[in-house]
């Protein structure tokens, strides 16, 4: 079994940054891919950004690309996500979850490992 802890939310202004880590711990062994996804009540689930820990493949929604930068530590099986110039449409609770795929994907149905999330708030 894989866990997944996520620190880092707080509430900012728009046009801040924040960053979000998660670290996966249990039977890590055959995780290979990370990924972050948000949830809100109107939205649902989206696919914000995903890591592959073997040659650091990533991938990103539009909605974020150029502004949110995906990292990751491999060895320790951590992942950050690093969020400039917030809008107010980044609001949302962010989840991490981890698969055992080698290229990483932003379609939730392939994560069998997902945390708590942890809340986001962007004030205008």
């Amino acid at each position: 079994q894989v866990q997944l802890v996520e620190s880092g939310g707080a509430s900012v202004q728009a046009g801040g940054s924040l960053s979000l880590s998660c670290v996966a711990f249990g039977s890590t062994s055959g995780t290979y891919s990370m990924a972050w996804f948000r949830q809100t009540p109107g939205k649902g689930r989206e696919g914000v950004a995903s890591i592959s820990f073997e040659g650091g493949r990533t991938m990103y929604a539009d909605s974020v690309k150029g502004r949110f930068t995906i990292s990751q530590e491999g060895d320790k099986k951590l992942v950050y996500l690093k969020m400039n110039s917030l809008k107010p449409e980044d609001t949302a609770m962010y989840v991490c979850a981890a698969m055992g795929r080698l290229w990483p994907s932003l379609d939730s149905e392939l994560y069998p490992y997902w945390g708590q999330g942890i809340q986001v708030t962007v004030s205008s």
